[in-house]
């Protein structure tokens, strides 16, 4: 089997519980030759753990880009748009943790420099990878008649989670590029909605940040809805409804609302038919064991009946780490690719649109 190099840029929290330990663990895959973030103590601690040589730890993605690698994963701060364009200009795979971008024209420049570069380009949307999706999905393209679907993603604090991992930080990295990293996000936020109000901004990048993995979800099974029909935000820009149509006059109510107070996460998508229902239940994105449920019902004749059924229990995360193996080594194109993300970021630009009364068509 192949083994190529890479190099991972943002070494906090999402690559210290879910990749860097799958890196290691694909090490018949992997090689790590290379590691990147703002804080040097950081990268300097996390480098010694996984045994990446002294002159690979480097602050500045630039340093990285100039390494003998085969790909780069990236998933510091966003946005991330120029780094991922340099990245694949200087002739690197490119693997992005989700959110790719927050607009659609850095989208385009992403893709572009993809395909002028001839390079794999993947988004980190761990969760279709999940076996439990998969399954469910294939249940659902069976399906005669859809005609209702919803989606429900109550987001609990993320600190409660990140609380049973131990994760390390440094507070080195420099202010001034802090500052410019927060200038360059506005600057973006701007670019997709314009000078929106505060509700509307702050639901942006739930949608961008969080609600994305539902967006990519519908569309792994749906495709891109139709239209957006409504957009409701409440509790100054903390929670969204937005119905969407689907071909074949279906309906999709989807909600992400915030509940930092709560522990219990719960994302959820069921899909219902004339005859049959399937709903799956997604574990938090920084759980390392959880499984996906999927529950299937429908009618034999006159009696009704229920499966409920745990598929596996490997971890999307390593498991997407496996497929952008296969796509860089084998030519094949990832089931989350950049043309992909690039509709769903144009959902979230409409679905914030359609809040503010504007035409989406």
């Amino acid at each position: 089997m192949d083994r190529i190099r890479i190099g991972v840029i943002g070494c906090g929290a999402i690559a210290q519980i879910q990749h860097l330990p799958h890196i290691a663990e694909l090490r018949d895959r992997y090689e790590l030759a290379g590691l990147c973030d703002a804080s040097a103590k950081l990268v300097d601690f996390i480098g010694g753990m996984y045994h990446v040589p002294q002159r690979a730890r480097v602050t500045r993605y630039e340093e990285l880009l100039g390494l003998d690698l085969d790909t780069v994963l990236l998933c510091f701060a966003d946005p991330k748009t120029e780094v991922a364009v340099a990245a694949l200009n200087a002739g690197k795979h490119v693997f992005i943790e989700k959110p790719m971008c927050f607009t659609v024209k850095d989208a385009d420049r992403i893709i572009g420099a993809a395909e002028a570069s001839g390079k794999t380009l993947m988004v980190g949307y761990m969760k279709q990878h999940d076996p439990g999706y998969q399954f469910a999905r294939n249940e659902v393209l069976a399906m005669s008649d859809i005609r209702f679907i919803q989606a429900n993603h109550l987001h609990c604090g993320n600190d409660r989670h990140l609380q049973e991992f131990k994760l390390y930080a440094f507070d080195d990295v420099p202010r001034d590029l802090m500052e410019d990293t927060a200038r360059r996000r506005e600057q973006t936020v701007r670019d997709a909605i314009g000078d929106a109000p505060e509700a509307a901004r702050r639901i942006f990048f739930s949608l961008s940040g969080s609600m994305i993995h539902d967006i990519s979800s519908l569309r792994g099974m749906f495709g891109p809805p139709e239209r957006v029909i409504s957009a409701e935000v409440w509790r100054d820009g903390t929670s969204v409804t937005t119905v969407l149509a689907y071909e074949n006059d279906a309906r999709c109510s989807a909600t992400w609302t915030s509940l930092p107070g709560l522990h219990d996460f719960r994302e959820t998508l069921e899909v219902f038919g004339a005859e049959r229902r399937v709903s799956i239940r997604f574990p938090t994105g920084f759980d390392r064991g959880l499984p996906t449920p999927v529950t299937v019902q429908g009618m034999d004749g006159e009696q009704p009946w229920k499966k409920e059924l745990v598929v596996n229990k490997q971890n999307a995360f390593k498991l997407e780490m496996i497929h952008f193996h296969d796509c860089v080594v084998n030519g094949k194109q990832p089931i989350t690719d950049g043309y992909g993300a690039r509709q769903d970021h144009a959902l979230c630009r409409d679905i914030v649109n359609a809040y503010l009364g504007k035409n989406t068509t």
